[in-house]
């Protein structure tokens, strides 16, 4: 009897099946550690706990990405072992904090199935929901992966693409449970900007360059306990068109993500994940650069100390975003672009506690 899984293929899926992923996983500070040792990352509500509590919270919580990661890891053996490439994301809303000690679970529905037209693959679609102890809610969202066939010579007569929102309506935005009236000092976080400070169209060079190392990018895909061979396995990689093992997409946002605290580094924490799509491909040796740009500004009734930041995160290799690459002129992503993600940042108003001291 067979006792190993090779994983699921296109034609094993099911419209509507659940998915309940194994196995669960208990978060600790040495996660968090090695996350911010990964990523450089510097935002004072994930590096400081007396930051932390000066803002109502109990604890420091993890990062934000961190969750969504640990999340993402729980639902690849049973969704993209196989895949190709993962495409993108809609519809995310992270519901509550992660702190160390909090073990996290994961469920994911199929809501869409559609063959290529060349049959030799298929996108298949899931909303997965991460939950921690006492089934309370952490995150939700809806991504689409590009799986191999089993069988590439026979066609499949499902073809369902779901119907997604654009984004996130601000009207569904709510800071994080437990976050109460925030005291951000610039002098502590290293950042003068807040929310008046950003204007829609307005865009930002992070100017910073990250390089991916092949050491780190499968270190980073370990800690989240993503399995997928398209990140690991050099013997069959190597034959493939990018002769090359293929970083993880989440490395990239995480680095961007990083690197876009030079200009947004008051921002405590990731609300929504509106869009995203990985455009290209990222392999170890490139370097990582990234731009933003202010979509939309969103006030957030009841707290008079926060506003969300509507922001598009654009991550470029090889290439510095002082010119802010994204598309040519028939509208193409450029080969340079590998990432385009749309979400909504929680951040502070000038007049919040002690901010309201530190800037002019």
């Amino acid at each position: 009897m067979r006792k190993t899984r090779t994983g699921r293929f296109f034609e094993d899926f099911a419209l509507g099946e659940e998915l309940r992923h194994a196995p669960p996983r208990t978060v600790t500070e040495g996660d968090a550690a090695l996350y911010l040792a990964l990523t450089g990352s510097r935002f004072a509500q994930h590096s400081s706990a007396p930051f932390a509590r000066a803002n109502g919270l109990p604890a420091m919580p993890v990062e934000d990405l961190l969750t969504f990661h640990l999340v993402f890891g729980r639902s690849v053996p049973d969704v993209s072992l196989n895949a190709i490439a993962n495409l993108g994301y809609a519809e995310g809303r992270f519901l509550d904090l992660v702190y160390p000690g909090d073990t996290l679970t994961a469920t994911s529905e199929v809501i869409g199935l559609r063959e290529t037209s060349n049959g030799r693959a298929g996108i298949v679609w899931v909303r997965t929901r991460g939950f921690k102890q006492e089934g309370r809610p952490i995150l939700e969202y809806v991504r689409w992966v590009l799986v191999r066939k089993r069988d590439p010579e026979r066609r499949s007569e499902v073809a369902c693409t779901p119907s997604l929102a654009a984004a996130v309506p601000a009207q569904a935005l709510a800071p994080p449970p437990g976050l109460g009236p925030v005291a951000v000092d610039p002098a502590v976080t290293g950042a003068p900007w807040f929310f008046e400070d950003y204007e829609p169209g307005e865009r930002i060079d992070h100017v910073n360059g990250m390089g991916v190392r092949e050491s780190e990018h499968r270190l980073a895909t370990r800690l989240y306990q993503n399995t997928a061979r398209v990140h690991f396995n050099d013997h069959i990689e190597r034959q493939g068109r990018l002769g090359a093992c293929i970083v993880y997409g989440g490395v990239v946002i995480s680095i961007a993500r990083a690197l876009s605290f030079n200009g947004l580094g008051n921002m405590l924490h990731i609300l929504a994940i509106n869009a995203g799509t990985h455009a290209n491909p990222c392999v170890a040796g490139d370097t990582i650069y990234a731009w933003s740009e202010v979509l939309e500004k969103a006030e957030l009734p009841g707290r008079p100390d926060l506003g969300a930041l509507r922001l598009r995160l654009v991550a470029v290799k090889n290439r510095p975003a002082a010119d802010f690459p994204l598309r040519d002129d028939e509208g193409r992503y450029l080969p340079e672009v590998l990432l385009d993600f749309d979400y909504w940042g929680l951040m502070p108003r000038r007049g919040s506690g002690a901010a309201r001291e530190g800037t002019g």
